[in-house]
């Protein structure tokens, strides 16, 4: 093998080796054992983080809508049960109960396959953005495991295992509280992610006009996630003006 050829190998090599090394310790930096369950209520300890967040607002918000940080725009009618998602030139009008619905690419509506796929994919969206939004409406969802856990703090922190519900029942996420019982951020376990325990924060806390708080920004590691341009309302016409969107959900 000629020299040149032989120390482009051994350079190959030596990235490749250094690139893993990185993944490693980025793995174990970022990796966090499940927490050992304590002695505590863990009801209590959730009542006291949905009154931090004033859940009693939240549960007065039947409309909200915000964009995601990939870009996904949401319109959620929770009266209704209705969903409006859009991204780039798709726009999808969706019955979060039946999960059916209409959708379009530009001005051209969507039928058939594209129809159900676009559907499909709106539905997942919607479960994945509107947790991020408010997971700490679903505190006590059927399905939800509450417990009281030893934090990195040393403090109470709030476990919660999803035994069903959502796209991917079985995850598990830490809360870990400020002094004034808000969450500052959570520890995931969650089937979608390859690294256990990885920590995201709960800041940017926005006050909704009903009163209820939803946080705008979640740092994980080097990414930085934002939701921007989130508003809430206790009506959907108090929030969006003109006729409305859904109308053409209401008469299929």
């Amino acid at each position: 093998m000629p020299k040149i050829l032989k120390r482009v190998l051994r350079a190959a090599l030596a990235l490749v080796a250094l690139l893993g090394g990185l993944v490693v310790a980025a793995w174990g930096f970022f990796r966090h054992p499940m927490p050992t369950v304590v002695a505590g209520d863990g009801d209590a300890l959730a009542r006291r983080m949905l009154a931090a967040v004033n859940a009693d607002a939240w549960a007065r918000t039947d409309a909200v809508r915000w964009t995601f940080f990939n870009g996904d725009r949401h319109l959620w009618d929770r009266a209704r049960g209705f969903e409006r998602f859009e991204h780039g030139d798709q726009r999808v009008l969706l019955n979060l109960t039946t999960r059916r619905g209409l959708a379009w690419r530009g001005a051209q509506a969507l039928s058939g396959h594209e129809l159900d796929a676009a559907l499909d994919t709106t539905w997942r969206r919607w479960i994945n953005d509107s947790f991020w939004l408010n997971p700490t409406a679903k505190a006590f969802d059927d399905g939800v495991i509450r417990a009281v856990a030893r934090g990195p703090d040393g403090q109470d922190a709030l476990l919660l295992r999803y035994h069903s519900g959502g796209v991917t029942p079985g995850d598990s996420y830490l809360w870990i509280f400020d002094a004034s019982g808000r969450p500052r951020a959570w520890r995931m376990w969650v089937s979608v992610l390859p690294i256990g325990g990885l920590e995201a924060t709960w800041e940017g806390w926005t006050r909704l006009s009903t009163g209820a708080l939803v946080a705008t920004i979640h740092q994980i590691g080097p990414k930085r996630m934002e939701i921007r341009e989130v508003a809430g309302a206790e009506t959907l016409g108090a929030l969006v003006a003109g006729p409305d969107p859904f109308a053409a959900l209401t008469t299929r």
